[in-house]
């Protein structure tokens, strides 16, 4: 009864979020990240589970239903895939600490997870406080104690994911006075929170001028202008018609990303394309603004414009036209795909890498067996 229960709970918190994600209540591919971190967190702390494999089973189940929802929001799929490489990782320290203590009579699960936490200071366990549990797997006489004796670790283990998350901003920023110099012109497009911290963590140490391409139909590049604006930012707003004739007077173009994949493209705002193919003809360095929870095992050679999501195409042709309606087709992306040859460096929260490079971060920060939850 005790476990219908959970099972409930654990799919009702499912079930919200996928219906957020659904009727994209769920805005940005951070929040996005951060929520899907937090339900993970809620279903591994209630799950009941005598072996590693119930466990990633369980979250795997979560995965698909929630990227079910939203197959264009990457970064759902991607926070999956990232908490069970740190799970992984965690379990397989812990199980190399239980193999230790047939060795050590005093050592206990406890004792190893108030060790194994970095960001929290050593303090010895009173004997009377110690508990003997050790991992074993599919204990008949206690099923759930592998699950008690792992879940505190496995709780660190998703904080730490959790940490990387609200973090991402400062971390992609700090090196932001390294990449742009005094008195250059920059050129970016829409709004992106990523870029818009980079851009204000330079302009603390450096004087220079950024042309915002307002990024029609969405317009979000006029939120970005009054930001910048705002920080004393010397900003200017144009169409994106003009990005073409401004490019040969930037110095640098710097975008950000709703997904990077594995072929080292990306998935970016609607005319961030036109920005970065008319760089490209003026041999203008292309900068990416973007945290390592968007890069996702995926290629995209094959299927670039299948692969992106679309909006209404009202905002861009409206239905008062009339006989035109009639005899056009009118697409309204939501992103562009850029090709890997049209961008220089990705800034993230690890440091910068080149395009090439993307597909051994992919390796590292997730397991093969994943690629497909």
């Amino acid at each position: 009864m005790a476990s219908d229960i959970q099972n409930y709970a654990n799919q009702r918190i499912v079930e919200v979020l996928a219906s957020k994600l659904r009727r994209r209540q769920v805005v940005g591919s951070r929040n996005a990240a951060i929520e899907t971190t937090l339900v993970l967190r809620q279903v591994v702390s209630k799950a009941r589970f005598s072996n590693i494999d119930q466990l990633v089973d369980i979250i795997r189940s979560v995965g698909r239903r929630l990227v079910e929802a939203q197959p264009k929001e990457h970064t759902v799929g991607n926070t999956v895939r990232k908490v069970l490489h740190h799970i992984r990782e965690e379990y397989h320290t812990a199980v190399e600490g239980t193999a230790a203590a047939t060795k050590k009579e005093d050592f206990s699960i406890s004792r190893f997870v108030s060790q194994g936490q970095p960001r929290k200071q050593n303090i010895p366990v009173p004997k009377s406080e110690e508990r003997t549990t050790t991992l074993r797997e599919n204990d008949p006489d206690d099923p759930d104690s592998f699950a008690k004796g792992l879940k505190p670790v496995l709780m660190e283990a998703i904080q730490d994911v959790l940490d990387e998350l609200e973090t991402v901003y400062d971390n992609v920023s700090k090196n932001a006075r390294d990449h742009i110099h005094s008195d250059e012109i920059v050129l970016t497009i829409g709004h992106s929170k990523t870029v818009e911290a980079f851009l204000k963590s330079a302009a603390h140490y450096r004087n220079y001028t950024v042309i915002v391409a307002e990024s029609s139909p969405s317009y979000s590049g006029h939120e970005m202008a009054r930001s910048l604006s705002s920080s004393n930012i010397s900003t200017f707003l144009v169409p994106d018609s003009s990005i073409y004739a401004l490019m040969s007077r930037v110095n640098k173009v710097i975008l950000g990303a709703h997904a990077i994949l594995a072929n080292g493209g990306m998935f970016a705002l609607t005319g961030s394309l036109l920005a970065a193919s008319a760089a490209h003809a003026h041999s203008t360095p292309v900068v990416v603004c973007a945290g390592q929870f968007k890069l996702t095992p995926l290629w995209n050679l094959y299927h670039e414009y299948g692969a992106l999501d679309f909006s209404d195409p009202s905002s861009v042709l409206g239905f008062e036209e009339g006989d035109l309606v009639d005899k056009v087709d009118v697409i309204n992306p939501y992103f562009d795909y850029v090709r890997p040859e049209l961008v220089d460096v990705y800034i993230t929260n690890d440091g910068d890498h080149p395009p090439s490079s993307v597909y051994r971060l992919i390796k590292e920060s997730y397991d093969d067996d994943d690629h497909e939850l």
